[in-house]
């Protein structure tokens, strides 16, 4: 007969999910190196992340009584787009994850059957709460003490086989399920199976072409993210001005950034394309073009992007990243949307096609 942690991992896969693990509940991993990243304000204006620290780092002040998380992961990795999309200056780049609907809403189905599973597996009683990335759980930290993979050096969890291109939804319950072994940690001695540096037991080795491909320098060290300066934050979390000696390096991101998981060996190695209803591949969601969006007013905003990430940054953030974009370009065709959005009754979008429209006149 089958096990309960058997019976889950096999409802997990029949869900649809990719990868499972599970961990005891405890203080999480790294739970001081998240206080001291906390102290030192590298989460920026995140400021939801800094209430009430310590229970973020344990996830028995979040479930009373909590013995157990259960992590499972999606792999959203979807092929890029055409050549000429990327290569094309007047088109915005976002982030992969965001291609496609709010993946909220599309893994909480999911997750809310796999909890309802173990209730009725374990007991009517028995609790079991779930998280998108919208709870107190250090998700990633988790992942890793569950056997999903490791912690990059680029702060993702990277899974062997797979990549760093994985949504993560966590449970808790305070049903004991025996945990899986947690998988390798950081190394810093280079193992005797890497090639090129990057080891294929589960550690970057000596590889640092995440810290080194960063636009911004936001990764002050290795495992250490400044998101003060990470692009994903500057145009998604930030919601005032972004700060001008950052503003051309961020070449044409305007919803998130992957440049630090594209040239990952294991991305680049293992991501094969997801085949997902969720998942799609339109252009004009991964390349969207800089003009049209600069020309959007808040009705045509809230139309275009209902349903998916993008809406996140709202009008005023996404038109603001368009015009940095654009100054970034260098192209004598996005002065005329630069004019009109210099003309914005938004401040923000106003200062930041300023700011475009001077780059353009020095280049």
């Amino acid at each position: 007969m089958s096990t309960l942690k058997e019976r889950i991992r096999d409802r997990a896969l029949e869900l649809g999910f990719d990868a499972i693990g599970f961990a005891a509940a405890g203080r999480a991993p790294h739970a001081d190196a998240f206080h001291a990243w906390i102290d030192a304000g590298l989460n920026g204006e995140m400021a939801w992340l800094g209430r009430e620290p310590e229970r973020r780092c344990d996830p028995r002040l979040v479930v009373p009584g909590a013995r157990s998380l259960i992590v499972v992961g999606f792999s959203y990795f979807v092929a890029d787009p055409p050549a000429d999309l990327w290569n094309d200056p007047l088109r915005g780049r976002v982030a992969r994850y965001a291609w496609g609907p709010d993946y909220h809403t599309q893994l909480e189905p999911g997750l809310k059957a796999l909890a309802a599973f173990i209730r009725e597996e374990a007991g009517t009683a028995a609790q079991a709460r779930y998280y998108v990335d919208t709870g107190p759980v250090l998700e990633r930290a988790w992942a890793a003490r569950a056997g999903l993979g490791f912690i990059g050096k680029n702060s993702l969890l990277i899974r062997p086989g797979t990549g760093s291109y994985l949504f993560l939804g966590v449970i808790l319950t305070d049903v004991e399920v025996e945990p899986d072994p947690g998988a390798i940690d950081k190394g810093a001695t280079l193992p005797a199976d890497a090639v090129d540096g990057v080891s294929r037991t589960g550690t970057c080795g000596s590889c640092r072409r995440c810290l080194d491909i960063c636009p911004t320098h936001a990764f002050p060290s290795a495992y250490i993210l400044d998101s003060r300066r990470c692009i994903s934050y500057l145009t998604i979390e930030l919601r005032g001005a972004i700060p001008e000696p950052l503003r051309a390096k961020m070449g044409n991101w305007v919803y998130g950034c992957d440049e630090c998981q594209s040239v990952c060996p294991w991305v680049r190695q293992y991501s094969k394309p997801r085949e997902h209803p969720f998942l799609r591949a339109d252009p004009e969601t991964m390349a969207p073009f800089l003009p049209d969006l600069l020309a959007l007013d808040e009705e045509g905003f809230r139309r275009r992007f209902r349903g998916t990430p993008l809406k996140r940054a709202k009008r005023s953030g996404l038109l603001r990243n368009a015009a940095v974009a654009l100054g970034n370009s260098g192209k004598s065709e996005a002065v005329p949307a630069l004019e009109r959005a210099a003309r914005d009754a938004d401040p923000l979008i106003r200062e930041h096609a300023d700011w475009a429209l001077r780059r353009m006149a020095l280049r």
